[in-house]
């Protein structure tokens, strides 16, 4: 954004932000948003190049032309695995790369003293 219409903007009172903060979206929610967006531009891409129109794929993976649009477009109704059914339809391979992104997350510690223990401490 310009510095002359950020400077307006925080004089309003207002502020800029990200669309995760705004929506107040977590890392997890914006993993499964990035890979939803990954696959949908993928099955637009992929059904281009294979000279298939939206009706043509739908007829393929039995489905239909809006549903292909709803998958192109990210739609949450549309699920991740039709979006990998039409792009297997429309020839192409789905290979997954997993990285990590940060530290492992610690398991909680047993204040039990031993696995599977239920009930409360005492003492006498």
């Amino acid at each position: 954004m310009e510095a002359k219409k950020l400077a307006k903007l925080k004089k309003m009172g207002g502020r800029v932000t990200s669309v995760q903060e705004f929506l107040g979206l977590s890392q997890e929610d914006m993993a499964v948003i990035e890979a939803r967006l990954t696959l949908a531009n993928a099955v637009r891409a992929q059904r281009a190049e294979a000279g298939l129109t939206q009706a043509e794929l739908a007829r393929t993976i039995h489905s239909s032309q809006a549903r292909v649009a709803k998958m192109e477009g990210g739609d949450p109704q549309a699920s991740l695995e039709s979006m990998i059914r039409a792009l297997a339809a429309a020839g192409s391979r789905v290979k997954l790369t997993i990285t990590r992104e940060r530290p492992k997350p610690r398991a909680p510690r047993s204040h039990a003293g031993r696995a599977g223990a239920v009930g409360r401490a005492t003492t006498r």
